[in-house]
């Protein structure tokens, strides 16, 4: 599954020195986004695995400038300017001085150039995760993505010491794909994980549904993104669109995730005739995501651009739910058609109604059996611990 580099076992901690790690990112939690996640528990894994970590990322409304989470610092820098998810952070460039490895998390507008010049000017060693590739909407907003996604390659990737893509067909396939056919000798390949102790099969399904006034008899599915301009591109108008048809007209749909464009959702949701069969929960910790998925026959990622991976794809395998998700290179990786889901083509309401409908007319066992060829899957290769010891192990080949 992972062609590149396999998730070797890591050197132990008994037998190298321990690191001082800044991670360097434009969104983090309390902020619900998938590369804040992924590098919240980046830190956490190495902080537990002994390493000092500090998390540089932009202040946030409601969280402290500085706080201490899972045994790694988290310092919130004050923004000269912000537009959207993008904090301009001059900061950076002082603030990431006394680190034996700065690991900065992409996209980040101009952030990305200042902890690069950040790691040149100290001689720090810069591994760089490329998450995902940002999303042209047609507004003025494109023509900055495209000077963006030049100047972090050229300025950024092409600089580092390592760079780290999520998945295989997300390094073969999106907009800084040049960077690993050019450099592959310092390209790995590390999957986003889950936390299979929080995400994990349980029995609460039934009591979350009664909670949140779903009705036991009836079907649920789940979706999970974040409803705001910088998400638009999750799909979620196409899977109303599709529960609106025919086939789908019993199934409930649970949406998890808050934003700006809330309310245009619930119109919508009004317009296919869906808003009495449609619960808005808004946002979710980790603890509530776990016991919301549960609750759900399937969960659908409808995403109308190709998903660098598919954060929440795993961690509703982690719970024993199937998943039906638009195809694309990185979702492709995770989702085995027919096996533990079913894939379609993006966009295709028509195509994803029916998947959805031969989903949860499967007999039980082979519904539950879906669900559970999805946790080993998880299990075997996208725990957070394994992650966390592979991600030592790239810092260590990068320091020698």
């Amino acid at each position: 599954m992972h062609s590149l580099h396999s998730l070797a076992p890591a050197i132990s901690n008994s037998t190298v020195d321990l690191l001082r790690i800044a991670h360097v990112t434009a969104t983090f939690p309390p902020y619900r986004g998938g590369t804040g996640n992924v590098c919240f528990y980046n830190a956490r894994e190495l902080a537990r695995r002994g390493h000092q970590v500090t998390v540089f990322t932009a202040a946030a409304e409601g969280a402290p400038d500085q706080e201490r989470i899972e045994g790694f610092q988290v310092q919130r820098l004050r923004p000269w300017l912000r537009v959207g998810n993008a904090p301009l952070l001059p900061q950076l460039t002082t603030a990431l001085h006394g680190y034996d490895i700065i690991h900065l998390h992409l996209p980040f507008i101009a952030g990305g150039e200042l902890s690069s010049l950040g790691a040149a000017l100290r001689q720090t060693p810069l591994v760089v995760t490329y998450h995902s590739d940002l999303i042209n909407d047609g507004s003025w907003r494109d023509l900055v993505f495209r000077a963006a996604m030049w100047s972090s390659r050229h300025a950024v990737m092409m600089r580092a010491d390592a760079v780290l893509f999520v998945s295989q067909g997300h390094a073969e396939t999106c907009a800084q794909h040049v960077v690993y056919d050019r450099m592959r000798q310092r390209c790995h390949i590390l999957p986003n994980g889950v936390d299979t102790e929080l995400f994990r099969p349980g029995t609460d399904g039934a009591a979350t549904r009664q909670r949140l006034g779903l009705e036991a008899e009836r079907p649920v599915v789940g979706f999970v993104g974040v409803l705001d301009r910088a998400h638009h591109y999750k799909g979620l108008a196409v899977l109303m669109a599709a529960l609106s048809e025919p086939a789908c007209s019993e199934v409930q749909l649970l949406i998890v995730g808050d934003g700006e464009l809330k309310e245009e959702y619930s119109q919508r949701a009004t317009q296919h005739s869906l808003n009495e069969r449609t619960v808005f929960f808004g946002r979710a910790s980790h603890g509530e995501l776990a016991a919301l998925l549960r609750a759900c026959d399937l969960l659908s990622v409808p995403s109308l651009a190709p998903e660098s991976f598919g954060m929440v794809i795993v961690e509703a395998f982690s719970c024993g739910v199937p998943v039906v998700a638009s195809d694309g290179p990185g979702v492709r990786s995770l989702v085995e058609s027919g096996i533990d889901g079913f894939l379609t083509p993006s966009g295709d309401a028509a195509a994803l109604a029916e998947r959805v409908q031969v989903l949860l007319t499967l007999p039980t066992a082979q519904r539950q059996a879906m669900g559970q060829a999805g946790r080993r899957k998880v299990e075997q290769h996208y725990a957070w611990p394994q992650i966390g010891a592979r991600l030592e192990e790239i810092y260590r080949q990068c320091l020698a």
